[in-house]
């Protein structure tokens, strides 16, 4: 008896929330629904699809109240009676023909990101798991939605006594804003950061079980070091002992060959930015990095992670005589940081790169190494910041290779939208080549035999990376990267619609570390090996050998 009660009261709980909803606001919901069905950049799990398209369903049911109470506040005509109860059930009607529709192709619109990214087709996109989950999602924000709704009101009510009933529904207005803001900021926002940065930074702390502390003094971490093998950090410790050896980029390249050096300085290194970053020079300076031809001051990513793929080619191509130096700044991953935090990392980016090329600019010219310039991601962005142009013009680096440049990335916007006339903006061409070049898996759009000038960037970056791409206006207009011809990695089922599309790409952006290597954010080593070519410019090369290189670089990453 007690269970048929409880069930008769979740009927009619339901049965009353039902009723309670809007027919505007469940037309444009509906929209909303399944215009986020539809393909973007990188593929979706039916889970992060559902509560994709439940968030979706419940911001267009928003709009569609908003846009119901505008039009009674106008005191337009409405139905009434038996028309209002008709158009409502030929409105649902539709909204249901809709949602199954689209609904139906979801597994369609997935399979052609897969075949485009050489990832197995999926059977199935399991649309009913999408809609259960939408659902629970779309009321779970609806109820929250009128949580605000009742604290405003509860304020107007207040303000009521004491002055008149529009100025204190602004009021009542003002201070749900205010609260629920605060709440989502101050507390749910910031204390997510820091577990998220506690945990992480109790994890960078772990040591691995085959990881043992280096002996040879060339090594960072060693007995010989500055810098203490257990304040490293996971990340560091990762970096400084992974990578080709003397003897295994001999034995790959088939050349005499140095043991490449690499400095690491994390977090546990100094209290701020620029005593870490003297830690890092002084060892930089210890283990013989101003003796090598070519020097890499590199941003990591936001949990301080540097790209294997990046730093092993390098170091495969110039044959080891090649060091690197890189400064711990976060232990939060790059998109995290990147939403919440653009601007975290960029004075350790400045203060590292301020001490090294203040060091390196006193050197003779004909006896200092090429300096060179790196950042994955986060990394790119705060390597962008890392120095000013103007401050180095007299005494210009050699050079830089950004990849995966986030969409908050200054200079890599300017140049984008500077583009010249007819390239695309998934990959663009800038004047002459001459200064900036961008690259993607096909490698790069100007000839190899287009002369550079005094300093080197190369953008590497794939059409299909909404790290790059995201942009808060793609919430109002439609981004050039959508327009024809598009990227090879970019389904031709895409399309764009305002709010949906952002929304999108944002969860994209969330997971584009998820792709295979070579698409997304996973950068392949034999393209970076094509990036560095152009940038550094290694002697002694013959194409056959290059192409060798690359297949073993591929080989061994999959």
């Amino acid at each position: 008896m007690l269970t048929f009660v409880k069930r008769q009261i979740l009927i009619g709980g339901v049965l009353r929330f039902l009723r309670s909803l809007s027919a505007g606001g469940v037309v444009l919901g509906t929209i909303f629904f399944a215009a986020s069905l539809t393909p973007t950049l990188i593929p979706r799990t039916f889970l992060l699809q559902g509560a994709l398209s439940g968030a979706c369903f419940a911001i267009g049911y928003a709009i569609g109240v908003g846009w119901r109470w505008l039009w009674r506040y106008m005191q337009l005509p409405e139905p009434r009676g038996g028309m209002e109860r008709g158009l409502k059930i030929v409105i649902l009607g539709l909204c249901l023909i809709l949602a199954v529709t689209f609904l139906g192709r979801t597994t369609e619109w997935q399979n052609s990101i897969h075949a485009l990214m050489e990832m197995e087709p999926v059977g199935s996109a399991h649309p009913i798991e999408i809609s259960l989950i939408a659902v629970l999602t779309f009321v779970a924000l609806v109820l929250l939605g009128r949580l605000f709704l009742l604290v405003i009101r509860l304020v107007s009510q207040g303000a009521d006594r004491l002055m008149p009933p529009r100025v204190s529904r602004v009021i009542g207005f003002a201070v749900g804003i205010a609260l629920f803001w605060s709440i989502a900021n101050g507390l749910l926002v910031r204390y997510a950061l820091y577990l998220a940065d506690s945990s992480f930074a109790t994890f960078d702390a772990l040591f691995e079980p085959d990881q043992e502390r280096p002996t040879s003094p060339l090594k960072t971490g060693s007995a010989a070091s500055l810098l203490a093998w257990e304040e490293l950090g996971r990340t560091g410790r990762r970096f400084v002992s992974s990578g080709p050896d003397v003897e295994k980029i001999a034995a790959v390249t088939g050349k005499p060959a140095l043991e490449p050096i690499r400095v690491y300085a994390s977090l546990r290194a100094g209290d701020t930015a620029g005593a870490r970053a003297k830690r890092a020079l002084d060892e930089l300076k210890r283990v013989g990095g101003f003796e090598r031809s070519v020097l890499v001051v590199i941003t990591p990513t936001g949990t301080g992670w540097v790209d294997p793929a990046a730093i092993d080619t390098a170091e495969y191509l110039h044959h080891g005589d090649i060091a690197s130096v890189a400064l711990q700044y976060s232990y939060l991953s790059s998109p995290l940081s990147l939403l919440v935090e653009p601007d975290y990392g960029m004075e350790a980016a400045q203060a590292l790169f301020a001490e090294v090329y203040a060091y390196w600019s006193s050197l003779p010219r004909e006896h200092r190494p090429k300096l060179y310039l790196h950042g994955l991601s986060l990394g790119a962005l705060n390597s962008e910041r890392s120095t000013d142009v103007f401050e180095i013009l007299g005494d210009p680096i050699d050079g830089a290779l950004w990849s995966g440049p986030p969409f908050a990335s200054r200079i890599w916007r300017q140049v984008t939208q500077a583009r010249n006339a007819g390239s695309p903006a998934w990959l663009p061409e800038f004047r002459n080549g001459a200064t900036f070049r961008f690259m993607n898996q096909n490698g790069p759009t100007v000839s190899t035999q287009t002369p550079w000038g005094r300093m080197r960037i190369v953008y590497l970056q794939y059409a299909s990376d909404a790290i790059t791409f995201f942009d808060y206006r793609d919430l109002y207009r439609r981004p050039d990267w959508m327009n024809a011809p598009r990227g090879p990695d970019v389904s031709p089922h895409l399309q764009w619609f305002p709010i949906v599309t952002m929304l999108q790409l944002a969860v994209d952006m969330a997971v584009a570390n998820g792709t295979p290597m070579g698409y997304g954010h996973v950068f392949a080593p034999e393209h970076y090996l094509t990036a560095w070519l152009a940038v550094t410019d290694p002697p002694g090369w013959a194409p056959e050998d290059i192409d060798r290189l690359a297949q073993y670089l591929a080989e061994r990453s999959r």
